[in-house]
């Protein structure tokens, strides 16, 4: 698919003078007009082949426009604190906000590539990293981002000359490494690989422009008009939103049955019994994170449920039996103006502990599908696509050794006005109880369809809801511990049966 690429096409210096003022005009513009208007984010992807102008681009886009609304991120191998999280979380950090660019520079696709190139994976497995490229793109698209994917090409004949080049350069001799040389020498090997990647992350959304990238000159004025006439039709356009609803089974469809009506909140416990099992359970609870932090498993625990259901006392019972040096509690409330600027699931990815710590979420990622569904924040199309977006996220964390534990604690409606009525009379507790609160509890049956999808859709083989009987504190309490502890050791056998095969 390359030879269109190596057609050895040219642009003088003359003409390439004449068009440059005018070209970075136009840029400038755009660039304003899109921090003006603030719409959608751009993210311009370079990737292709050793020496064929990915560095040089990338700083030819940066020094024709306002530095204040772009940034390039170069990746190479990962940091020790990169390689205790899941592979994307380095890419996630760096989304730009709304209205801002980004240039990245080989980025999500240079290690599935160098690893198919050098023989480290076979074809399923490059398929399944491709795939996951496409399912990461999908994403961040249908949240409004503009995605820009650029193929650098040379011929073999004019890569090596190319090399040969920068190599005498004294001044640029320190890019020539052995990998470059390596690299070269595996040349067809790269060039089926490269086949392959593009074909298969080559999609309507975000398409490869493949440019011959010989002559600096005519590569820098395809790009740059590329890069123009993609950003002006997406500003002119009426919505940047991906418009598509997916296919969805609702509740609506079968009324009588739910989760959640049919959980037994009259189980309860004795205040002796709750103090036995509190020792038993706190103290097997110590050992496993103990256990877990020097194996190198992270723990990610998730609390949602009814106001007033009892998430926070859940949460301290559980944090009075770790270090505190060891966990980290997110409370999760409206988001700030710098996280509705990126997608929904940026603030998130931030917040992932790296191998051996665990970090509690006060409310999660599930609020696209609960409380932005009902108050309509999110549109039909956005939280029926969060149901998958959201499994595919916790599928990354479990393969990145992390244990992901998901809690909807449960209450009676007649238990939480029993609550509310406790806090507005209790000076010290008053702050807890909110308008809002009272709000969301005339949705109460709304809430509650909504709690039976997010459970038939999310609850996975790799991350399952626990349901918690929360009526009575003590035995809601002794049940999340009793839960924690069962999933960290499960998934410690899991990694020793692992290291003993």
């Amino acid at each position: 698919m390359f030879e269109t690429a190596e057609l050895g096409r040219k642009v003088t210096k003359r003409e390439f003078k004449i068009q440059i003022p005018a070209l970075r005009t136009e840029l400038l513009k755009v660039q304003q007009e899109l921090r003006r208007e603030k719409k959608f984010q751009v993210m311009i992807v370079l990737g292709g082949v050793d020496g064929a102008g990915k560095s040089e681009m990338a700083n030819t886009l940066s020094d024709w426009m306002d530095p204040r609304g772009i940034a390039t991120h170069a990746f190479g191998l990962p940091t020790e604190d990169e390689r205790e999280r899941p592979e994307y979380w380095r890419y996630w950090k760096t989304l730009p906000p709304r209205g801002d660019m980004a240039i990245y520079l080989g980025a999500w696709y240079l290690r599935p590539l160098l690893d198919n190139a050098y023989g480290r994976t076979g074809l399923a497995t490059y398929d399944r990293d491709l795939n996951q490229i496409v399912a990461f793109e999908r994403e961040l698209v249908n949240d409004g981002v503009l995605i820009l994917k650029f193929w650098m090409h040379l011929g073999k004949k004019a890569q090596k000359k190319r090399l040969d080049a920068l190599e005498k350069d004294p001044l640029t001799r320190w890019r020539v490494t052995d990998r470059e040389k390596e690299n070269w020498t595996m040349y067809d090997k790269f060039e089926v690989a490269s086949d392959r990647l593009i074909h298969k992350t080559n999609t309507a959304e975000t398409a490869w422009h493949i440019v011959e990238g010989e002559d600096p000159n005519y590569r820098t004025l395809t790009v740059v008009r590329t890069a123009l006439n993609e950003i002006r039709q997406r500003l002119s356009a009426k919505s940047v939103n991906a418009s598509a609803v997916p296919s969805f089974v609702s509740s609506d469809q079968e009324p009588a049955i739910n989760v959640l009506r049919n959980l037994d909140l009259n189980q309860d416990l004795s205040k002796k019994e709750y103090k036995i099992q509190l020792e038993k359970y706190q103290g097997r609870l110590n050992r496993l994170a103990l256990e877990a932090r020097r194996s190198g498993l992270s723990t990610i625990l998730v609390f949602e449920g009814a106001d007033a259901a009892g998430k926070g006392g859940a949460i301290r019972r559980l944090v009075a039996a770790l270090n505190a040096h060891q966990y980290k509690v997110i409370q999760i409330a409206a988001p700030t103006d710098e996280e509705k600027s990126r997608h929904y699931m940026w603030r998130f990815w931030r917040h992932l502990p790296r191998a051996g710590f665990i970090t509690l979420f006060d409310r999660s990622w599930y609020g696209r599908v609960l409380v932005e569904r009902i108050e309509k924040f999110a549109t039909e199309g956005e939280w029926k696509r969060a149901y998958a977006e959201i499994n595919d996220f916790e599928e990354q964390l479990v393969e990145s050794n992390a244990v992901v534990i998901k809690f909807w604690i449960h209450i009676s409606k007649e238990e939480q006005l029993k609550r509310f009525s406790a806090r507005e009379n209790t000076p010290y507790k008053r702050w807890k109880i909110t308008d809002e609160d009272w709000r969301n509890r005339e949705k109460w049956d709304e809430y509650e369809d909504a709690v039976d999808d997010m459970v038939q859709l999310t609850s996975t083989a790799a991350a399952p809801w626990t349901l918690v009987e929360g009526n009575d504190k003590r035995f809601a309490r002794i049940k999340v511990l009793k839960t924690c502890c069962h999933f960290l050791e499960e998934a410690l056998s899991r990694q020793k049966k692992k290291k003993t095969a």
